[in-house]
């Protein structure tokens, strides 16, 4: 039987814009806090996974390396579209659990602020248009089923589809999610924004791609997470406080879409997603309603909606009449988003697997300050990259 893996340490950069500060600087500041929190240092760690998706083509690991140590360990770069950092992780937790090494560091970490690039392509800053830097597959360009080629116009139709197939959803729906993700982020001092707006306020704000106004699209900006995994064998060598303070990896799954025809012309979301959600659950031995809070990738508001029921915190179909109960607000049955969610955390592409795992660490250790969920036990972290890619993590408060 495998041993049980475990996240040591862990941390992340507040999420902003760092125009003095390049990629690596930033990356340094969480692998370091990483390793800080855990109590360990760079010659401890048996591989080191780094992830980075807009400077893919440098070696970051071995450049992160002669800023916070170089000690000759296997390096591994990283990128994965928008689940960069939790592939970056997944490497560290497979190298350990293989038995190559009992701890590993993963970074993740994104500049973007001033830039605005978006995975698989390009943006300017002045313009809305997406450049495509490929294709998917052999058979279609990189457009949806009404010929769009932006994510917010991508995503846009996803949540209306969902809405066609299923009903109960409107433009204020939407808006809702986007009020409830700002209105968290008001407690999370690392957020980008920190921000409450009202729902008229974002209903009225400036449309990207219907129904997804600009509050409602997660935020461009710069930031880095850093997470040191050790086995079990190893933790149960270090000290007490260590061991109390450890967060148990109980799933690691990474999906990407099986074939289907509608795939081929707009990225299958859900399947991928809902694959990896039954594998974790699998893993980890437990249900959607064992969870105590969830960090899923709202890149967008409409993208929250479909998430729920792709990771079946709801019954199928149910996902707007499970959001109308209030379950997901931070004082309902299932917390989401609890840090304010990409929409207002703010989105440094390789950073965000990470960070949303910092985000359950956090409240299952009991140090998330004024937006702690009490008693919580057992958290997922959910993140997805089109191109495609999904990671879901399952995560448990230690038992020490």
């Amino acid at each position: 039987m495998a041993e049980d893996i475990w996240i040591l340490g862990i941390h992340m950069t507040k999420f902003g814009k760092y125009p003095d500060r390049d990629t690596i600087d930033i990356a340094a500041e969480a692998a370091l806090g990483a390793l800080g929190d855990g109590g360990v240092t760079m010659a401890d760690m048996g591989i080191l996974a780094a992830g980075n998706l807009m400077g893919a083509s440098a070696p970051t690991g071995q450049m992160l390396q002669k800023q916070i140590g170089q000690t000759g360990i296997p390096v591994f770069n990283v990128s994965n579209a928008c689940a960069t950092g939790a592939t970056a992780l997944r490497t560290a937790i497979m190298a350990v659990k293989s038995g190559e090494c009992d701890m590993g560091l993963a970074v993740g970490v994104e500049k973007l602020a001033g830039v605005g690039l978006l995975a698989g392509g390009s943006r300017k800053s002045d313009s809305n248009t997406f450049t495509p830097s490929g294709r998917y597959g052999a058979v279609a360009a990189v457009d949806g089923r009404i010929g769009t080629e932006t994510m917010p116009g991508v995503f846009a139709q996803i949540g209306m589809e969902y809405g066609h197939k299923y009903g109960g959803t409107s433009f204020e729906l939407f808006a809702k999610i986007s009020e409830k993700n700002h209105a968290h982020s008001t407690l999370n001092p690392l957020a980008a924004y920190q921000k409450r707006f009202t729902l008229d306020e974002i209903m009225n704000d400036i449309m990207i791609a219907y129904p997804n106004t600009r509050p409602m699209c997660s935020a461009n900006c710069d930031g880095a997470a850093a997470a040191v995994v050790i086995s079990d064998s190893k933790l149960k060598t270090l000290s007490l406080e260590q061991q109390r303070r450890a967060v148990k990896v109980s799933a690691s799954v990474l999906t990407s879409d099986p074939y289907t025809e509608s795939c081929q012309v707009l990225p299958d979301v859900n399947t991928l997603t809902r694959r990896a959600a039954t594998q974790a659950y699998e893993q980890a031995g437990i249900g959607p309603a064992d969870l105590d809070l969830v960090e899923l990738h709202d890149c967008f508001a409409t993208a929250e909606l479909v998430h729920y029921d792709n990771l079946m915190l709801c019954e199928e179909g149910g996902a707007a009449a499970f959001f109308e109960s209030g379950a997901t607000w931070r004082d309902g049955s299932t917390p989401v988003n609890v840090s304010g969610g990409l929409e207002s955390k703010g989105h440094p592409i390789a950073a965000t697997g990470i960070a949303n795992i910092w985000e359950i660490c956090h409240h299952l250790r009991g140090e998330a300050g004024e937006r702690q969920i009490e008693g919580a036990k057992v958290g997922l972290a959910h993140v997805i990259g089109l191109g495609s890619a999904c990671g879901v993590h399952i995560l448990e408060k230690s038992a020490a």
